[in-house]
């Protein structure tokens, strides 16, 4: 069991209960849930110290928005984090083609419940990857998994991201400009990629309880990582 400061006064931290609830599950604390990230913004230090404390990082993105990595060594990126990250590059392309801008869309703005099948469709080969060929697929996987991780909310068939989803839009971005600055190389830009992992597998590799573990694994960062899974997935539609 470990030992908490001596200076950390638990009766501060009023949401405590709730608030790892949420965190421990994968969910992303922002502004949309006012009592619980007032009460993380009030008392932060503490928070992450007693977090720490219990094996868990708490992080805070400046663009508000809370969230856990576990402390726990070679933890791999899992089948949610993998489509979550290729559904925003999709994205990031899909809007791009159309002339709309990806990040003023994916930064606040919405995507239409009605959109969902022309997606699928220009994107089949990719989505078959992440074992998503179907819309209730599709929206079961990747869209109610993104509602339940505080990536996006849902009202009446419209989806609006939510500040968190910067976690998969800088990815994304980065991972752009590099294919980029291949092309402009004229060079092949070595991109290795995981494969989605299979839970029958004996190979599979060591995963933690949290559904979106995005914390390093081999020297990796979540980044690293993530642009890792992300770049496969562009080569095998390659």
């Amino acid at each position: 069991m470990p030992v908490l400061p001596m200076q950390l006064d638990l009766s501060e931290l009023s949401q405590l209960a709730p608030i790892f609830r949420e965190l421990f599950k994968g969910y992303h604390v922002s502004r949309r849930d006012p009592e619980l990230y007032a009460q993380l913004s009030n008392f932060q230090d503490q928070y992450r110290t007693l977090f720490k404390a219990l094996g868990f990082e708490l992080v805070c993105d400046t663009r508000g928005f809370y969230y856990f990595v576990p402390d726990l060594a070679a933890a791999a990126v899992n089948k949610t984090a993998q489509r979550l990250a290729l559904f925003t590059f999709i994205l990031v392309e899909h809007l791009a083609d159309q002339g709309r801008d990806p990040i003023a869309v994916l930064d606040g703005g919405s995507l239409g419940r009605d959109e969902l099948p022309s997606l699928l469709e220009k994107y089949r080969d990719l989505f078959i990857q992440a074992e998503v060929q179907t819309q209730d697929e599709l929206e079961e996987k990747i869209m109610r998994r993104m509602t339940q991780l505080g990536f996006a909310g849902e009202e009446n068939g419209v989806y609006r991201f939510l500040p968190p989803m910067h976690r998969f839009l800088d990815v994304c971005l980065s991972v752009q400009q590099d294919r980029d600055l291949a092309a402009s190389l004229h060079s092949v830009l070595p991109l290795p990629a995981p494969v989605l992992i299979d839970e029958d597998s004996d190979e599979k590799l060591l995963q933690t309880d949290d559904p979106l573990d995005l914390s390093e694994f081999d020297g990796e960062s979540e980044e690293d990582a993530l642009a890792r899974a992300i770049a496969e997935e562009q080569e095998l539609d390659a």
